[in-house]
């Protein structure tokens, strides 16, 4: 489907790498389909001796008149000036591909003078291959555009198609912020085992596998989370003493505060200036 598919990725920092990685290790293109622009010489000279065959310079006007793909992976506030230098350079056929959180489909139609513009959520674990990307698309893209979207997007783990662009901020909030989310409480469990007295690397392991192995069952059973913790959860247990003193501290409420604070923000983020 994308076999001769010119994709220019504008910002090759670390999720832009990201997909450039998934679909060169699963081979969906040829190193030679992808430019990659960055404007330090040294990051540019990592990429192509890290991916051989791939080019890498640092004008984004060449990169977009050449591609048929233009993917944006760059910061938020970096985002404007971008879109001020390539506004009217797309090809006429292009389709734009935003990972930049924040950042509305009409930013990229008005700000590019372009009209088929695909918006994504992607999140860190893309990096090995691992990670959740949502994504919607103007009403301007064809469907074989929106199967391009399907394949770079999938590259890097699963991708879930959304109707809506509301729903975007809102995975922001979900799937895009909550690697955070789970990093902090990884952080906070290991942290609580060495307290106890359990050597780091030990709590460590424990820590880590114990979250792997549960977010596994959890898919494998597709059980409800509720069910699978009472099951966990024996009467005058130690998992029910544990359970206590977590609502107790309200970590429900503080969660889903955090979640709609990070929702706030993405919508604030995708506001016009």
């Amino acid at each position: 489907m994308i076999r001769d598919l010119r994709i220019a990725v504008i910002g090759a920092g670390v999720m832009g790498e990201a997909l450039i990685g998934g679909l060169l290790k699963k081979q969906l293109v040829d190193p030679a389909q992808v430019l990659a622009t960055e404007p330090r010489a040294e990051r540019r000279a990592e990429l192509e001796a890290r991916y051989p065959g791939l080019r890498a310079i640092d004008d984004n006007l060449e990169a977009a008149r050449w591609a048929q793909v233009v993917l944006f992976a760059v910061k938020p506030q970096t985002l404007p000036k971008v879109l001020a230098e390539l506004r009217g350079q797309l090809r006429e056929d292009a389709l734009a591909i935003s990972i930049v959180a924040g950042a509305a489909i009409s930013q990229f139609t008005q700000g590019l003078d372009h009209h088929a513009v695909v918006r994504s959520m992607p999140n860190t674990p893309a990096q090995i291959g691992e990670g959740m990307t949502v994504w919607t698309s103007s009403a301007d893209v064809s469907e074989e555009q929106r199967g391009w979207a399907s394949v770079i997007l999938g590259a890097a783990g699963k991708e879930q198609y959304v109707g809506d662009e509301t729903y975007l901020d809102m995975s922001t909030a979900l799937n895009g912020t909550g690697p955070a989310y789970i990093f902090m409480m990884l952080e906070a469990m290991v942290d609580a085992g060495v307290h106890m007295g359990l050597p780091r690397y030990l709590a460590d392991e424990l820590v880590k596998q114990t979250m792997l192995g549960s977010v596994r069952y959890a898919i494998e059973t597709g059980a409800h989370a509720a069910e699978l913790r009472n099951a966990v959860t024996s009467p005058g247990g130690t998992t029910a003493a544990a359970m206590y003193e977590l609502e107790k501290g309200g970590l429900r409420t503080v969660l889903s505060d955090a979640i709609w604070a990070a929702y706030r923000r993405s919508v604030e983020l995708g506001r016009p200036k």
